[in-house]
């Protein structure tokens, strides 16, 4: 069996041509606000993306946010994904957790039902999943837990794309169980030299220069590669790029990221279809 690769394998660029150098979706972890506490400026942020990833109640967010954001988002007709999480508020849903796979597969399909409830009411629906944080890095090499999240996924709505590590054990369980793969890379994350992110606890694993970013994203959007935290470059296919709406001056680097890609002429939209 062949792995859906990293880094390019004959036949896997051409499996993406046509998202690659021409058009990209834009994407950003939204709706993570909870109660008094503010994170982000969605509103900002939802008139730069092409795709929200959307959290739903486990690792942040409450009902009222939630809802308040789907509508925005639907209001400018922003592709809204469940950004599906470990049960983990106070740690952001950062922390691993040993769920059991059973356990794991429930708490997806409860987080997608709940934010595909909320979208309906404001006229849009949950049209992806992207995992979050701690069980985003967890389903990249650990199966059982990957399985669990794509067992979810298949069975609430076998339409549904992933997102996720182009190259993970994820990714190639999903394209087994007939998902749509959707590859994804980072303008605002540091990169090793193996292709995985540099943990957040590390020098150079959040990226703070807009410049540097929005150069990063055109030359990931055009060829595919990008400068490891190492000093190599690394080769990495994606249909979808992600900036962090929680970061310091997010808003700016979103929006001199996108600036540069339009610039650069290609075309932002979203991965799945305008219509739900």
């Amino acid at each position: 069996m062949r792995r859906r690769g990293l880094f390019c394998e004959d036949g896997l660029m051409d499996e993406y041509d046509g998202a690659v150098g021409r058009a990209i979706d834009l994407n950003a972890d939204l709706g993570e606000s909870y109660g008094r506490w503010t994170l982000g400026d969605d509103m900002a942020m939802l008139d730069v993306v092409t795709s929200a990833n959307i959290a739903c109640g486990f690792h942040a967010g409450d009902p009222a946010t939630l809802l308040a954001t789907v509508r925005a988002a639907s209001e400018r007709s922003v592709a809204v994904g469940a950004q599906v999480g470990y049960p983990d508020l106070a740690g952001f849903g950062r922390r691993f957790m040993d769920i059991a796979p059973a356990d794991l597969t429930a708490a997806v399909l409860y987080q997608i039902g709940a934010l595909d409830g909320l979208c309906r009411a404001a006229g849009t629906r949950v049209r992806y999943v992207k995992p979050h944080g701690a069980l985003y890095h967890s389903v990249a090499r650990h199966e059982g837990q990957a399985a669990a999240v794509v067992a979810a996924v298949a069975s609430y709505d076998a339409a549904f794309p992933l997102v996720c590590l182009p190259g993970s054990v994820v990714a190639e369980l999903a394209a087994e169980a007939g998902l749509t793969v959707i590859p994804e890379a980072f303008a605002d994350r540091g990169y090793r030299g193996d292709g995985t992110l540099v943990p957040r606890d590390q020098p150079d694993a959040v990226l703070d220069d807009p410049a540097l970013a929005a150069a990063r994203a055109v030359r990931l959007a055009r060829d595919g590669s990008l400068l490891a935290a190492d000093g190599g470059r690394i080769t990495v296919i994606a249909r979808s790029l992600c900036v962090h709406g929680d970061s310091p001056g997010a808003v700016g680097m979103a929006r001199a990221v996108r600036a540069a890609l339009e610039a650069a002429g290609i075309v932002l939209r979203p991965f799945v279809a305008e219509s739900p």
